[in-house]
């Protein structure tokens, strides 16, 4: 346990659907990651900041700010700017992956997501 625990990788998930937020977290912890959840957009580049994580899975439709605005925010912030971002999106329509990679998601994934795919995503990006 020591050593292993000590280095698991940290994964930030910025996700207002609670359903959402705890399978993605139950599926990483289950997988060995360390998990913050940040249900509130607004606290998501706060929190990044002190949690300082290995990954941002960010979900574009939050209610208080857009999930494309904090991106591009992350990416002018010279601490978070190397963090890649798994964007996570349910509206998935012409365009809309090209505009969230514009603002400098590493990583792209449509709702509803499955466990494969997230997995490989978020593998491919940490």
């Amino acid at each position: 346990m020591g050593l292993g625990h000590r280095m698991a990788k940290r994964i930030l998930v910025v996700e207002d659907n609670d359903l959402n937020r705890k399978l993605f977290c139950d599926v990483l912890v289950s997988q060995g990651f360390a998990v913050e959840p940040v249900a509130d957009g607004r606290d998501a580049l706060e929190k990044a900041r002190n949690f300082v994580p290995n990954l941002v899975i960010m979900d574009i439709q939050l209610p208080n700010v857009s999930g494309l605005d904090l991106i591009e925010a992350a990416k002018q912030d010279p601490v978070l700017r190397a963090i890649p971002v798994l964007a996570v999106t349910a509206y998935a329509g012409k365009g809309d992956e090209e505009r969230i990679r514009e603002a400098g998601a590493e990583g792209y994934l449509a709702k509803p997501v499955s466990i494969g795919p997230f997995m490989q995503a978020v593998r491919a990006l940490i």
